[in-house]
């Protein structure tokens, strides 16, 4: 039985909130043709869509998490309030702490999960466990990615 690239992202959210707790849940699929990182699924519709985007910015963060493949990790929304600019809007679902993880498919950063939560959620503990679940997932989160940028570009 195939698995829908929603049930797959569902699935790693469940897994997330169950191992460490994850307040805010996102996946975020690279479109660097159109320099824009889509959100592919969401623990919160109502304030981040699926449908949303953000252009890919030249920056620390882009650095770190898509051009060097490693996790950004920020307890404090004074650490990662300078790359979000949605910040005061994380900030009102009672999230301070953000993580985000790459998602390779060999060389190349696809995508990233993205887990919110209360300040100072993000212990080195809780980053690795976090880290370790999303590379268990990897193969199917890269099937689940592609799918979706094959739809779009149809």
């Amino acid at each position: 039985m195939t698995t829908s690239p929603a049930e797959t992202f569902a699935a790693l959210h469940r897994a997330a909130d169950a191992a460490c707790g994850a307040r805010l849940f996102t996946v975020m699929i690279l479109d660097r043709d159109a320099g824009l990182a889509r959100r592919a699924y969401t623990s919160h519709p109502d304030d981040y869509p699926t449908s949303g985007a953000k252009p890919m910015r030249s920056d620390a963060w882009t650095r770190q998490v898509i051009d060097e493949g490693r996790s950004f990790v920020a307890n404090r929304t004074e650490d990662f309030s300078a790359f979000f600019s949605d910040h005061p809007r994380i900030t009102a679902l009672g999230c301070a702490a953000a993580l985000n993880i790459p998602v390779r498919d060999g060389e190349s950063v696809v995508g990233t999960v993205n887990i919110l939560d209360r300040a100072g959620h993000f212990t080195p503990e809780t980053v690795s466990r976090l880290e370790s679940l999303v590379a268990a997932q990897r193969p199917d989160l890269i099937r689940a990615m592609s799918s979706l940028r094959q739809e779009q570009s149809a």
